[in-house]
């Protein structure tokens, strides 16, 4: 529904249904704004947007401590930065992000993004890496290494996507997928590769390739031995 006709629908829907549930979910985040605020006007199409963003981001903050929470993984640093707008935000401030994060927990190996993803924030997430572990005297990082990101690596044609590290994760493909299922705003349906069955055969994959039932691939960036 476009935002155009919630100046009149909104007021209408809201006395003809009597459960929120029964509304189409850009009606809800109207309602919500509604209520919470007491507006007598509609809102704006600025403020219904914003609360859009806002039961987004939530959730996607939800599934990505769920997803982690599955893996036994403990420490989650979550910044809000604006999505596909990196590009917006200067490199500096990234930097500084990661650069926080790794004077507190002093890692030794960084996975980070590939150099040429089709998606901006995953580029300037790389260059902003490559920029806060600069090899100097006193960084606890040893070795870095790319991975892929399904519809996202492999679809900025030409350039492509060369691995020369692979984990074996033959016994651990089923708590991938587990973890990767919390993650509903961002799946999709088959054949979509941002699918569950579409990360099995793409790990099935990569495994063929190097004798191993499945495997995680990883391009090296840098490694201090």
């Amino acid at each position: 529904m476009e935002f155009e006709v919630f100046g009149y629908k909104i007021s209408i829907e809201k006395k003809a249904l009597k459960k929120k549930e029964e509304l189409p979910q850009d009606l809800k985040w109207a309602l919500e704004i509604i209520e919470k605020h007491g507006a007598k006007l509609p809102p704006s199409p600025k403020k219904i947007e914003s609360a859009k963003k806002a039961s987004e981001i939530k959730k996607l903050n939800q599934e990505i401590i769920q997803a982690n929470k599955s893996i036994d993984i403990k420490d989650i640093f979550i910044y809000d930065f604006p999505d596909n707008r990196f590009d917006s935000v200067d490199l500096l401030d990234i930097v500084k992000v990661i650069e926080k994060i790794k004077n507190k927990i002093k890692p030794e190996i960084i996975f980070t993004h590939f150099e040429n993803d089709l998606n901006i924030d995953h580029r300037i997430t790389y260059q902003a890496v490559l920029t806060a572990t600069r090899p100097m005297s006193d960084c606890s990082v040893k070795e870095i290494y790319s991975f892929e990101i399904l519809s996202s690596t492999e679809w900025n044609y030409p350039l492509s996507f060369n691995p020369d590290v692979y984990f074996d994760i033959s016994d651990t493909l089923k708590d991938k997928i587990k973890a990767m299922s919390y993650y509903e705003s961002e799946l999709k349906n088959f054949p979509h590769p941002r699918s569950l069955k579409g990360i099995e055969l793409n790990a099935k994959y990569w495994g063929m390739r190097v004798g191993l039932d499945a495997a995680e691939a990883f391009k090296s960036i840098r490694i201090i031995k």
